[in-house]
């Protein structure tokens, strides 16, 4: 029994100071390679009492040792755990800068190891070959005498005195697993001391030591679940910490794909106009008037294009660009307008139905007016399989029932597939080949950044009709968004 019980304490006690240990070369708290010098200690005493004690030297093939020798050496133990525990409490009541080791923490625990190995070997070996000098514990090899009764004593005070720092002070998850196992230390004495009648192997003796394997192992338990949830919580950490980098990536991704998206339509404007500058100015007679027209519709769309780069990055970092009451009603006035030529070059006829007075709401004209750009340019590219002649673009605006201002692209191409119509404004979905996925996923961020709704409807006679509301300006619900 007693070798498979020090077995048990030996590996208890060895776990927990690695653990400890480990612990200081993360934090750096030198309390906590006090109390990791604690546990080494009691561990490593185990193993010569556990030798010299009656009758288990012979076992080991060694000569008997004195039986003074086994109770000093538990003495030593007894009172050097409780010893080092109340200088950890010490050490960690104070400020983080007075406890943190200086150097490299590994060399602070060989070092820190080395002496605790060293000083418990030098006092076992005084005490095993000094045994008959010392006063007398053990009156014979079960029963102590009157002064063995000093030592749990002494135990008990250093360990009572550690519980009351605890009582009286903010705890950490590690002071209180230590108050149980001063606790159970306590208790150990107590029935080895006193209920044994300070004889070995009786029932209170053995009762004794069933607490000191508790005492022994409660921390390391307390050790290895908070080892345990730490390993849990930094896998947490870096899964969130993935997870950011992938949103982060995949934003990045998406504003270089609508600034590519959103600045094409600029970009071709500007190819077509310089085009046609090289056109008139090549004639036999350089028509200057339409050149110069030409070559203004270019800067235009320059400054157009540069609004929209501001625009979608403002949307990104703040979700929203610059704030105006604008007229809704003439913005999609003057984006159908815009429109018109490229419309009739692809055989489209184009109806604006606005109602009268004007439909203000408050946000950015440039995104609003690239929303309206957008829907119309995919109507148009829609009805490319349409006979020329059934190439109908119906563009409407105003006020709905409820006071919100809504606008309407209709056109007669294809309709939307039932399968498809609860993603069309989702990034990187497209049903076109060339397509990139980003134009209606512009649209929806613009719009629901000012407060509003966006979706798709199919038409009864054929098509698709994109619309979108926004509260009217003054209502309060873009104003208050942020």
């Amino acid at each position: 029994m007693l070798p498979a019980y020090a077995a048990a304490v030996l590996i208890g006690d060895a776990l927990t100071t690695g653990l400890l240990f480990a612990l200081f070369a993360v934090s750096g708290t030198r309390a906590l390679l006090v109390l990791g010098a604690g546990y080494l200690f009691a561990g490593m005493t185990i193993v010569p009492w556990l030798v010299s004690f009656p009758g288990m030297a012979e076992q080991f093939g060694l000569t008997e040792i004195d039986k003074q020798a086994t109770a000093w050496i538990a003495a030593l133990r007894r009172v050097g755990f409780p010893a080092f525990a109340l200088a950890y409490l010490l050490l960690s009541g104070r400020s983080a800068a007075e406890t943190s080791g200086r150097g490299i923490p590994w060399v602070q625990i060989a070092l820190t190891a080395g002496a605790v190995l060293a000083f418990g070997a030098c006092a076992v070996w005084l005490i095993v070959s000094n045994a008959g000098l010392l006063p007398e514990v053990m009156a014979d090899t079960r029963t102590t005498t009157a002064l063995w009764r000093y030592v749990p004593a002494s135990a008990g005070v250093l360990s009572l005195a550690s519980l009351a720092l605890l009582a009286f002070r903010e705890r950490s998850r590690l002071d209180l697993w230590l108050a149980v196992a001063l606790t159970a230390w306590i208790a150990e004495m107590l029935l080895m001391a006193y209920l044994s009648s300070g004889t070995r192997l009786t029932v209170g003796w053995w009762l004794g030591r069933l607490f000191g394997l508790a005492s022994a192992g409660v921390v390391l338990m307390a050790l290895l679940a908070e080892t345990a949830m730490l390993h849990v919580r930094l896998a947490r950490s870096l899964l969130a910490e993935r997870r950011a980098r992938e949103a982060r990536l995949s934003i990045m991704g998406t504003l270089s794909a609508s600034v590519a998206h959103e600045v094409n339509q600029p970009l071709a404007g500007m190819i077509k106009n310089a085009n046609a500058a090289m056109r008139w100015l090549d004639r036999d007679e350089p028509q200057h008037g339409e050149a110069r027209e030409a070559l203004a519709r270019i800067i235009d769309d320059g400054h157009r294009a540069g609004s929209v780069i501001r625009e979608i990055r403002a949307i990104f970092e703040k979700g929203a660009g610059e704030r105006v009451t604008i007229d809704l009603n003439r913005l999609v006035a003057e984006a159908v307008d815009r429109a018109r030529r490229g419309a009739r070059l692809s055989s489209v006829s184009v109806a604006l139905e606005t109602a009268p007075g004007p439909a203000e709401v408050t946000g950015s004209p440039v995104q609003f007016e690239q929303v309206i750009s957008n829907f119309i340019v995919n109507a148009v590219e829609a009805m490319g399989a349409v006979e020329p002649g059934r190439r109908l673009l119906g563009v409407g605006g105003g006020t709905d029932p409820g006071g919100e201002v809504e606008v309407s692209v209709a056109d007669t191409g294809p309709r939307v597939s039932p399968d498809v119509i609860d993603h069309v404004f989702e990034p990187f979905f497209t049903t076109r080949r060339e397509g990139m996925g980003m134009g209606l996923m512009f649209c929806r961020m613009v719009i629901e950044a000012h407060g509003g709704r966006i979706w798709v409807v199919n038409n009864p006679g054929g098509g698709a009709d994109f619309r979108f509301r926004l509260p009217r300006s003054g209502d309060g619900a873009w104003e208050g968004q942020e």
